[in-house]
């Protein structure tokens, strides 16, 4: 039956080069990645290649977290995503963070009990951004270090989760403050202890199992 569509041979068609690797590469972040509104991660994905950002992708698949405290979109994965894509940068603007949980479709509402918790507004530090974003997929103030040391070590996965003592620090007591109930004397027990059990012999250096030992003052009541 006739058309009146063009007729095109395998010969007229050009593909660029590049093409199928875009493809592969996307297909490959998409199936990491796992994200729940395709068509809008699509849209983030591109868009930050072309701009030359770090795109929304995951290291790789994860399993949903049964032990959070509520359903909240969020996991240690897409908490790894938005850390690469503003750590280096230090202060963001709470829009540019609340696009960024858009394009990756973490409800609303959570943001905003985040920015409720930390009484952030306009410019905030992503470091305590993302410390009480942690807070919403863990048990605990004990907990939500050791995530913290999962997501910022260097060590590759199943090994110590080590961080610099002095950003351990800077967390703890963002956190202890946040909670209001910690005694400014525990948050300097539990430091001294690290410190002279610890510390001094792991080139300032701390993992989960340091604070997690049975000698270490509790961080919390």
């Amino acid at each position: 039956m006739a058309t009146n569509e063009p007729y095109y041979t395998s010969e007229q068609i050009c593909i660029p080069s590049e093409f199928p690797d875009i493809l592969l590469q996307f297909s490959k972040a998409a199936i990491r990645t796992q994200p729940t509104d395709i068509v809008a991660w699509s849209a983030a994905y591109f868009r930050a290649l072309a701009s030359g950002q770090i795109p929304p992708v995951k290291d790789r698949m994860e399993m949903p977290v049964s032990t959070q405290k509520i359903d909240t979109g969020l996991t240690m994965g897409l908490l790894k995503i938005l850390h690469r894509q503003f750590s280096s940068r230090g202060t963001i603007s709470l829009k540019e963070i609340q696009d960024k949980y858009d394009d990756l479709n973490i409800p609303r509402e959570q943001f905003d009990d985040i920015v409720q918790i930390g009484t952030f507004n306009g410019d905030v530090q992503w470091d305590h951004f993302l410390v009480v974003a942690m807070t919403k997929i863990s048990k605990n103030l004990t907990d939500t270090l050791i995530k913290i040391c999962e997501l910022l070590t260097s060590d590759p996965p199943g090994a110590n989760a080590r961080i610099p003592f002095e950003q351990w620090k800077k967390f703890y007591r963002y956190l202890a403050e946040l909670d209001g109930d910690i005694r400014q004397e525990q948050i300097k027990d539990v430091i001294d202890y690290l410190s002279n059990e610890w510390i001094i012999r792991q080139n300032g250096m701390i993992h989960p199992r340091n604070f997690l030992h049975p000698e270490c003052p509790k961080l919390e009541p």
